[in-house]
Order: structure tokens, then sequence, then C-alpha cells
């Protein structure tokens, strides 16, 4: 039985990167000013982030039911059956919307809510794709991933914090004493839910508290495991150069990790944060597949 693994571009895989791994990507709309787009279809990241610092009003959506049914309908014409993972359901509310469709399909489509978001959802992509070759059915997939979906964390540090006040995430007032003071606010994501984490009077100072966490969450959260059974991957919004000295010292505080993956940070996840943010992850590694 063949099983396809779907996903949205929340998991920061690009259109061609999908065709290479062989999964299937739905974009995510969202509005800039008074035009529609799609990530990775008629709007790159070079072309975003100027367009939102010119002050353009931006907002995000859900798929749309149709955009959803019609990807299913045609992969369905090539496959048996398919598991849709979406972004965390704490997150947006298409992982729902996704359930209430799936319900016509005859148990063909298993959304999974595995409660991940950017380079830890594309991990997750991955342990699908792993177990549908070592030929594991729809919901034996969904069981395993929804089972493991918490064995993840994000930090996440801002380089300002306007479009938070844009969104109405936080307060203008919050946001003007926090820009006045210079503040880096580094946020983290366990599990379903967005949450302050610290709060960086520096860039280095900030790394630094990444770093720490990221090392806390190994040996303490993932219940004591073998470091070398963990993978560490980055994200980064717009400035890739400027990312590139912070892998650098991930690399040095994790050498264990081999060849570190990182992707820029999905496009309606940077309307929210802005250009400039850097993140580091942790996954607790699953040996889907092996003997």
């Amino acid at each position: 039985m063949r099983t396809a693994v779907v996903t949205d571009s929340n998991s920061g895989i690009t259109q061609q990167e999908a065709a290479e791994l062989g999964v299937f990507v739905l974009p995510m709309p969202f509005r800039i000013g008074d035009g529609d787009y799609f990530e990775g279809i008629n709007i790159t990241q070079e072309e975003f982030y100027p367009m939102i610092e010119g002050g353009l009003p931006v907002s995000t959506s859900q798929p749309s039911p149709a955009d959803v049914t019609a990807l299913w309908d045609r992969v369905l014409g090539e496959y048996d059956s398919l598991v849709h993972i979406p972004m965390s359901s704490g997150l947006s509310g298409s992982c729902q919307s996704a359930k209430l469709l799936a319900e016509d399909y005859g148990g063909r489509v298993e959304v999974i809510d595995n409660r991940r978001i950017s380079v830890t959802l594309r991990r997750s992509c991955l342990d699908a794709l792993a177990l549908a070759a070592d030929g594991a059915e729809a919901a034996e997939i969904r069981q395993r991933l929804e089972a493991t979906g918490g064995e993840s964390t994000i930090y996440i540090m801002l380089d300002t914090l306007s479009y938070l006040k844009r969104g109405g995430r936080i307060t203008p007032a919050a946001a003007a004493v926090g820009t006045l003071l210079k503040i880096r606010p580094v946020l983290q994501i366990q599990g379903d839910k967005l949450d302050a984490f610290a709060k960086a009077r520096t860039a280095a100072q900030g790394r630094k508290l990444m770093i720490r966490a990221i090392r806390d969450d190994i040996e303490n959260r993932f219940g004591g495991i073998g470091l070398h059974d963990v993978d560490i991957d980055m994200a980064y919004s717009r400035d890739e150069e400027a990312f590139l000295p912070f892998r650098d010292e991930v690399r040095e505080a994790f050498p264990w990790a081999g060849e570190i993956h990182y992707d820029p940070l999905s496009l309606s996840v940077g309307c929210h944060i802005g250009p400039g943010a850097i993140a580091v992850t942790a996954t607790k590694k699953q040996h889907y597949g092996e003997n």
C-alpha cells in the first residue's frame, strides 16, 4: 500500500525540495497590501521582506478547502492513501480544518497534529517518509508521529519587536519600551505554544542563551538520551550572511551534531516576526526503518 506525505510550506520545504524528497507541499496563503500571495508560487523570499519593510499591511490565513482537497485528490490519483502534516494546531486552525475535510475521504487521508513548525516539522516529514518506505500505513504513521511530536524544542531570537506589535501580539507600549532598551526577545516553541523565554540585551547574549537552553533540553527534557540521538536544525529570516556566524557557534557547541540543516523561515512565519530572526532547534531522533 503506497502512502504519500503531504505538508504545508510552514515546514520550510520548498516546492523544488519537495520534488527531490518525494513529498507534496501545500503553499500557505497570505495577503500583503491588496495582493494575495502563495509562498513559493508567486512570491520569493527576496521579494517578500522589502514589501513588509515598506509598511504594507500583512496578514496570514488558512489554505482554502478547495486548495487542500484539490491537492489531496491529485495525490490520491497516484497513491493509495496520504498523511497530511500541517503546522501545529496550537499555532493555526488549519490542522483542525484539514481534519474536518479528511472525514469525507473514507480513511484514505490521515491528518497528523504533530505540534511542530519550521525545521522541526520538516523532520516529521522525513520520519513519515521513512515509515511509509518501511510499509507503515497512514493510520500507523499518524499514531507514531503524534506520539513523538512533543520531542522537539525551538528557540528563536527576534531582531525587532515591531512586527509582533503590528500583528497585535504585544502592545505598542511594550514594543516602544523594548525598542528603546534595545531588547532582543527570545521566544520558545515546545509542543503547541509560542511563549516568551528570555530578554537579551545584546545579540551575543541571546545566542548564548539559546545554545544553553538547547543543551539543557537535550540533557533534561529529552529524558537523558545520548547526544547522538538528537538532530540539531536551524532557521533564520532574510539575512543568511548575518545568520551564518550563529550556525558556526552552534556547530562548535554541539560538534557531534554533524552537518546542521538550516532553512529560511517560511514567509507566513516571517509575516509575524520580521527579518533578522535566528532560531535553533533540537529534535529527538527517531530510528524508523532501521534494524
